[in-house]
């Protein structure tokens, strides 16, 4: 099966690319956890796709389905060069966080293909795709070739058989290789999504609840407090790059947690800490002189935070310039 002729019924004919920018960056954010690797993949495939000649492009059936194949097998090639990349990476890595719509400090140059301003196709991830921090987390912890096959079963439900085009496998291979990453998704306590959230009431308020207390007590220093809003158990990862300063193991324990959010508090007066909405659920941005220096995103479970992810290294705040 040829690239074009597979990966659904995207299309429209060759006028229409354009309009596919949308579906593409949903599929490259989720499969590099990068607004700006997912751009640059993209702008890639459409580059490519005006790069054929003219005829060529007559002969493509579906543009749309071209421009996805491509696109994925762009993400792929990335994900491999990546762990290498992040094996030199200071500290942890963690994923691009999102703001909701509305909250986007996006410039770029003019160009056609790049939309910006509130009708950037990326100003839609977290509304109709994205999905929550701990959800792309997990996807860190698949091989390229899972997190492919999984990404395009499980989220976007494209058929093993087009799946198979882009990975170089047969379909079977494909369907062992999303079954594998599953595995790993069930592994742990599966992370509540963003459209789950916003399609149960309850859970976003209790999770914008916990926040809300979460954030009283760290500006009030309440150790006690904090303590008693974590689990005995979380885990606190921060990505500072090797750019900003920050731990560079995780924090393990509620105890430890409380005592190093509030140890920071008091090395950084004038921090103003605001609940903002980070991949589509509930979260704290720090924010200092105007500038957005911290994007914070919890996984809440029966009113306990289990898991803070701690986002710092500023080449991913470039979303964030204004909260």
């Amino acid at each position: 099966m040829g690239v074009g002729e597979g990966m659904g019924a995207a299309g429209g004919g060759a006028d229409g690319v354009v309009g596919e920018r949308r579906q593409l960056m949903n599929i490259a954010y989720r499969l590099l956890g990068s607004v700006t690797e997912a751009e640059d993949a993209v702008q890639d495939a459409y580059t490519r796709w005006y790069g054929l000649p003219r005829s060529r492009r007559q002969e493509i059936r579906s543009p749309g389905a071209w421009l996805t194949t491509v696109t994925s097998r762009i993400c792929l090639d990335l994900l491999g060069s990546a762990r290498a990349r992040r094996e030199r990476y200071v500290g942890a890595w963690l994923p691009e966080p999102l703001p909701a719509r509305g909250e986007w400090d996006h410039v770029g140059a003019d160009d056609p293909i790049r939309l910006t301003g509130p009708n950037d196709p990326a100003d839609q991830i977290v509304l109709d795709e994205s999905v929550a921090m701990a959800f792309l987390v997990v996807l860190e912890s698949m091989t390229p070739a899972e997190r492919v096959a999984f990404v395009l079963h499980d989220v976007f439900r494209y058929p093993f058989a087009e799946i198979a085009d882009v990975l170089g496998r047969t379909p079977a291979a494909c369907k062992q290789l999303a079954a594998s990453a599953r595995r790993r998704v069930s592994g742990g306590r599966a992370p509540v999504t963003a459209t789950a959230i916003a399609t149960a009431p309850e859970i976003a308020a209790d999770r914008a609840d916990v926040v809300r207390r979460v954030k009283a007590a760290w500006e009030a220093r309440d150790i006690a407090s904090l303590v008693g809003l974590l689990d005995p158990a979380a885990v606190m990862t921060a990505d500072g790059g090797g750019m900003v300063g920050t731990v560079l193991r995780p924090v393990e324990g509620g105890a430890r947690i409380a005592q190093y959010m509030v140890a920071i508090a008091d090395k950084a007066p004038g921090l103003e800490l605001l609940e903002r909405s980070v991949n589509g659920v509930p979260g704290l941005v720090a924010r200092r002189a105007g500038a957005v220096v911290t994007v914070a995103s919890f996984d809440v479970s029966d009113g306990w935070v289990t898991r803070i992810w701690v986002v710092r290294n500023p080449e991913k705040l470039r979303l964030w310039g204004v909260a």
